[in-house]
């Protein structure tokens, strides 16, 4: 397992979807253990594969922060299915350092993903789990918390948000292969 640099605001493999993982091999499994490490280190929850430069539909979650019996669990080729309700929380994001938001997203979900063995789930998932998921499963698709902000509230960020894309560099691995 590696800690690997995470991919700053400014970076245009943050803005893309991600391809599907189709290989459930030893490549995936190292990148998933590559990104819980990564996580730890950072202090974050959850953490997208782009965020570490690589466009695969991979993500990592992990709520021991909030629960100490909770385990670090990948989420590979994850889609929303079905939401509900709606809360609002303050969020961040481990690519956009010092920025935080409150954000309004369903209280919950179902997802159907698959494991690090490629077999198929669907789980439903409540408050921070859900929270947590949906900003990941963002990632996923070039999407970023602060696209979920009004506009007024972006253009007053818009300096901040200059000054950590003009501090990122990031060279990301020449393949996008699934």
């Amino acid at each position: 397992m590696a800690v690997r640099k995470i991919v700053k605001y400014g970076q245009p493999i943050l803005r893309q979807k991600t391809n599907p993982v189709t290989e459930f091999d030893d490549e995936i499994r190292h990148l998933a253990e590559d990104m819980v490490e990564t996580m730890h280190e950072a202090e974050g929850i959850g953490l997208a594969a782009p965020q570490v430069g690589e466009s695969k539909a991979l993500c990592v979650v992990n709520l021991e922060l909030i629960d100490e019996t909770a385990e670090p669990k990948a989420y590979i080729n994850p889609k929303i299915v079905a939401d509900d309700g709606t809360s609002t929380l303050e969020e961040g994001c481990l690519s956009i350092p010092d920025i935080r938001e409150d954000i309004t997203r369903p209280e919950s979900i179902t997802v159907k993903y698959q494991d690090i063995n490629g077999e198929e789930h669907e789980e439903q998932c409540v408050g921070m789990l859900a929270r947590v998921l949906q900003h990941e499963i963002d990632h996923l698709n070039g999407i970023l918390f602060i696209d979920r902000i009004s506009p007024m509230r972006r253009k007053l960020l818009s300096k901040k948000l200059k000054k950590i894309a003009s501090e990122s560099s990031f060279e990301a691995p020449v393949s996008t292969s699934g």
